[in-house]
C-alpha cells in the first residue's frame, strides 16, 4: 500500500492509437491539472503588507533564536495566496535552506482529510451517524467500560450506557484512547494508557487499521461511557477502517483517487516520499540546552508508507494542503471539482460537543473531524466563532475561517508540537487583516 499505490497510478500505462500504430507509454496519474491556488497583493484582499512584515519578523526570529530550523507560512483569503514564505534551514547541519514545497510531515492533520473521506461516503447514504458502529463492525459489540479496580487490584468493567455511534468516532466521544499520554495531551487513567500500550497500541508497531479495529479496540477498556467526555484517541484509524469497509478500497487507494487526484494534490503521499532529496525537513527537538538536536520521529515516519494510517502518515507541500483547506472553505469544491455539497461542510465545522466538554484547546469544541472554535475570548486570541482546523504534532496547523474567508496554514517539524508557537502566529495572522 502507501507509496506501492503512488508508484502504480504514476506508472500506468495508457494506450493510445495513431492512425494504424499503437503505442503505449508511461502516463502520470490522471490528477486534475495541478493550477495553484492564485497569488495577489495582501491589500487588494484587506490585508496589510506592513502588518504581514510583523509576521515575517516573528517567523524569523524563532529561526535566529534557535528555537525552530525551517519554517513555511501561507495565508490565502478570498481564495487568493497573500503571503506564502520559507524562513530557515531544512537541514541545519547541512545547511540546505528550506523550501515553499518542502515536504512536511502532517501527523494529525492527517485526520481531517480522513474525515472528509469518510463524509464523502456518507453523503453516498453508505450510514448514518447515529448507526451504531458494532453495525458494520461486529466484534465491537462486547466493548466494556472501565469501572475502576476490585479489591485485589484488577480492573471492573461494565457494559457501555449507550452505543457507540459513528458520530462519536467523528468527534472523540467513543471512549477510546491514545494510549500513554505525549505531547500536550494530559494522562486520563493510567491503567487504561498501559493497557493500550501493553496490547502495542502506537503507531511504531501496528501495521494496519484492521489490525486496530478488529484486533485491538474491541478487547481494550473504553476510558468512560460514550458520549460522556472528549478524548483524543484512535478514533480517526476506527473512520480510516470504515473508508475501507464501505468503498472497498484501502485508505490511501480512496484518497488519492477520491481528494488528491480530483484536487490537483500532486505532492500528497503516506508516509516519506522518495527522492526529492532537500526537500524532505528534518524533524527537530530540543536537547534540553536550548539547542535543536535531529529527531528520530522523522525517520520512524517512513513506515507509514507502507502502513498507511487514519489519524497520522500523510506528508505533502502547503500547497496541496492549502488546495484542501480552501475546498472546504469553499463549502466543498475547488476549481469545479466538488467534493463534498454545502450543508455537509456546515455539519462538520459544527461544534458536536456538550456544553462542558472540554477538548485541548480552550474556546474549541470538536466537529467531525476538525476543532471548531466557539469562543475566541476564552481562547485569548484573535480569531473569529466558527473557524475550525486541527494541528498536527510536528508543530503544523491549519485554520480555515468561513467569517473572514482566510485559510492560515504554519509548518515546521519540531516536536513535540508548540502551541504557544502556534497561538503566537495565529495572532501574527489575523493581526494583518485591516479590511
Amino acid at each position: 500500500m502507501g507509496i506501492n499505490i503512488r508508484m502504480y497510478w504514476k506508472l500506468r500505462a495508457t494506450a493510445f492509437v495513431t492512425g494504424m500504430t499503437v503505442a503505449c507509454v508511461l502516463a502520470g496519474p490522471q490528477h486534475a491539472a495541478a493550477v495553484d491556488l492564485e497569488h495577489a497583493s495582501p491589500e487588494s484582499v484587506g490585508l496589510s503588507t506592513t502588518r504581514l512584515q510583523r509576521l515575517d519578523d516573528a517567523m524569523q526570529t524563532e529561526i535566529d533564536a534557535g528555537r525552530k530550523a525551517g519554517i513555511v507560512v501561507l495565508i490565502a483569503r478570498r481564495g487568493k495566496i497573500v503571503h506564502h514564505k520559507a524562513y530557515g534551514y531544512a537541514d541545519l547541519e547541512k545547511k540546505v535552506p528550506l523550501r515553499k514545497d518542502a515536504y512536511f510531515r502532517l501527523y494529525s492533520m492527517t485526520k481531517p482529510i480522513v474525515s472528509v473521506a469518510l463524509l464523502m461516503l456518507f453523503e453516498e447514504g453508505k450510514f448514518q451517524l447515529s448507526d451504531p458502529l458494532e453495525k458494520y463492525i461486529p466484534a465491537m459489540k462486547g466493548v466494556k467500560v472501565y469501572a475502576g479496580k476490585d479489591e485485589a487490584g484488577n480492573m471492573v468493567l461494565e457494559p457501555p450506557k449507550r452505543k457507540i455511534t459513528i458520530q462519536d468516532v467523528f468527534r472523540h466521544t467513543a471512549g477510546f484512547s491514545y494510549g500513554r499520554p505525549h505531547g500536550p495531551m494530559p494522562s486520563v487513567n493510567p491503567r487504561v494508557e498501559q493497557a493500550y500500550a501493553d496490547a502495542g497500541m502506537t503507531y511504531e508497531k501496528l501495521d494496519s487499521v484492521r489490525e486496530v479495529v478488529e484486533d485491538k479496540l474491541p478487547s481494550l477498556p473504553l476510558l468512560y461511557h460514550p458520549g460522556e467526555r472528549w478524548v483524543y484517541s484512535f478514533a480517526h484509524d476506527v473512520q480510516a477502517y470504515l473508508v475501507e469497509h464501505f468503498s472497498g478500497m484501502s485508505i490511501d487507494q480512496f484518497l488519492e483517487e477520491h481528494i488528491f487526484e480530483p484536487l490537483g494534490m500532486q505532492d500528497s503521499y503516506y508516509g516519506n516520499p522518495r527522492g526529492g532529496e532537500g526537500r524532505r525537513p528534518v524533524v527537530y527537538s530540543s536537547d534540553g540546552s536550548h539547542h535543536l538536536k535531529a529527531d528520530p520521529a522523522g525517520l520512524s515516519y517512513n513506515r507509514l508508507s507502507e502502513h498507511p494510517m487514519g489519524g497520522i502518515g500523510l506528508t505533502m507541500t502547503p500547497m496541496d494542503y492549502a488546495k484542501f483547506a480552501q475546498m472546504l472553505l469553499n463549502k466543498g469544491a475547488l476549481n469545479g471539482t466538488r467534493l463534498l455539497g454545502r450543508k455537509t461542510v456546515e455539519l462538520m465545522a459544527s461544534n458536536h460537543l456538550s456544553e462542558g466538554q472540554a477538548t485541548l484547546l480552550p474556546g474549541f469544541g470538536y466537529g467531525l473531524g476538525v476543532a471548531v472554535c466557539t469562543d475566541p475570548v476564552e481562547w485569548a486570541n484573535l480569531g473569529s466563532v466558527g473557524q475550525f482546523g486541527w494541528g498536527g504534532a510536528a508543530t503544523t496547523w491549519v485554520a480555515i475561517d468561513p467569517k473572514e474567508e482566510l485559510v492560515t496554514l504554519l509548518f515546521a517539524q519540531y516536536v513535540p508540537i508548540d502551541l504557544e508557537f502556534l497561538r503566537k502566529f495565529q495572532t501574527l495572522a489575523y493581526q494583518a487583516i485591516v479590511d
